[in-house]
């Protein structure tokens, strides 16, 4: 597989790597792609995995999903898009570009703060959480009744 990473010095550990994080709409954190290439390499550690990461991150190779209180997820798409969580399982997805075709880049007059770009993630509920608490919902009603 051909990868459209941009790499200066390939590694074994960083092809492996980047094959990995080529799938569509995935986000795994660094644990879980480090679980992944140990398949293939049980030698490689856990800090090269972050080593790598954080230099395809650094070449804008990948994009880093990081919001407060949440764990560092991974991006095998570096062009700029939008993220979607679940508030209940934490799942992270995608959000087609047509669904925010109202998003642009932020227009402010800040003399003293040049803005270079700006990441949104929206928050709700999956089809598997929703469905869930709504099977719940109807389950505490039939009991109470």
């Amino acid at each position: 597989m051909k990868s459209s990473f941009p790499l200066d010095r390939v590694t074994k550990q960083r092809q492996i790597l980047v094959e990995v994080l080529d799938r569509k709409n995935w986000h795994p954190s660094a644990e879980e792609l480090y679980k992944i290439v140990r398949r293939e390499l049980p030698n490689v550690s856990l800090g090269t995995i972050y080593r790598n990461l954080e230099q395809l991150a650094q070449k804008h190779a990948i994009m880093v999903i990081e919001e407060a209180g949440m764990q560092r997820l991974y991006d095998g798409n570096p062009k700029p898009h939008y993220h979607v969580k679940c508030l209940k399982c934490g799942q992270v997805n995608d959000v087609p570009d047509e669904a925010v075709k109202w998003v642009q880049q932020p227009l402010v007059d800040m003399p003293d703060f040049t803005i270079t770009g700006h990441r949104i993630i929206f928050t709700g509920f999956c089809s598997k959480c929703r469905v869930h608490d709504v099977d719940k919902e109807t389950e505490s009603t039939k009991e109470g009744n």
